[in-house]
Formats: structure tokens, sequence, C-alpha cells
């Protein structure tokens, strides 16, 4: 596997079967985790000028998947994430900046369950190479935290002891691979 650098603004489709988009929420006293399985977007890429780059990243909300059926049907009602009336999460960057040795602030407008906000995506370039058939491919991994209720992701109940069953925060980890 050679190891190859960007030297201008290339496009490069996210692959989703070398891509994951997870999550992690407060259950009451442990964490569960989960990802969505279907998920597609784009990267245009210059590592010379990341002002030059972009990303628009769309997530099919009834692909979520904690490993619980039942909790997974949970999600996808109207309590959270109504995939019914608002099927896709998406990301639409609206500005790269360089942080330095790789690492980048991806601004841009997240859309879910109807409500945009504007966030900050830190993202890491793992970099880029050529796979055993030709085909090049570049990297990406990153984490943010998100408060769902921001999203109108309200549902939760009280806990008898006090607090509630859900956590507020949610982390979400990425890690993608394209490919141009």
């Amino acid at each position: 596997m050679s190891t190859t650098t960007a030297v201008a603004a290339r496009t490069f489709a996210i692959d989703k079967t070398h891509s994951e988009a997870a999550f992690q929420v407060r259950h009451l006293i442990s964490k569960v985790r989960g990802r969505f399985t279907d998920f597609a977007g784009s990267i245009v890429f210059d590592e010379a000028e990341p002002s030059r780059s972009s990303v628009t990243f769309t997530i099919q909300a009834a692909s979520i998947d904690t490993g619980t059926p039942d909790r997974d049907a949970h999600l996808r009602s109207a309590d959270f994430f109504s995939v019914e009336e608002f099927p896709t999460l998406t990301f639409v960057s609206t500005a790269v900046a360089s942080r330095g040795q790789g690492r980048y602030d991806v601004t841009g407008s997240l859309t879910m369950r109807g409500v945009t906000r504007t966030v900050v995506l830190p993202m890491t370039f793992l970099g880029a190479a050529s796979d055993p058939w030709g085909n090049e491919k570049i990297g990406f991994e990153g984490e943010v935290t998100l408060n769902r209720k921001d999203y109108g992701l309200n549902w939760n109940a009280a806990i008898e002891t006090g607090g509630f069953l859900v956590g507020d925060d949610v982390k979400v980890t990425l890690s993608v691979q394209a490919a141009a």
C-alpha cells in the first residue's frame, strides 16, 4: 500500500462498507452504544487549501442499530427520530479550516428531526493511499458531543431515585473512508 498526498481539490465518495457513524449516550447508569448502517456522502478535499474543501453527509434515520430491536423501534418512533416524518439526518459543510498536523474543523449545518443547527466537527486526516486495485482512498475520523434536546429528541423518563433514564449528551464518532 503506497501513501500519496493530495495536490488539488478532488471529490471522494464515502465508502459505507469501510466507514462508521456511531454514537453513545448515557442510559440509567451505563452507556448505550449504537450506529447508523445506511448513509452516503461526499468529500471535496484540498489538502493544500483546506478552505476549498467541503463535506456532505446523509444518514437514513431508520437505519439506527443499537443491537436491541425493541429499543431501535422506540428510537425510530415519534418519541425520538420520528423516521416517518424525518427520514434523514444531513450535514452540509459551510467551512473547513486547518488546525495543523492533519486536523481540521469542519463547520456546517446539521439537520435532525427538522431542526438545523450549526456544528463544528473536529476531524483528523488519517491519510491517503491506493488500494490493491489502484483506487485512491482517503480517511478521516472525528468525534463531537451533541445535546439531543437541541434537535427535539426530548423523550425521557424520570427515575424514582432522581434524575432521568436517558442522558442529554450524545457522543458521535465518525470514521470515514472515501474513494476517488
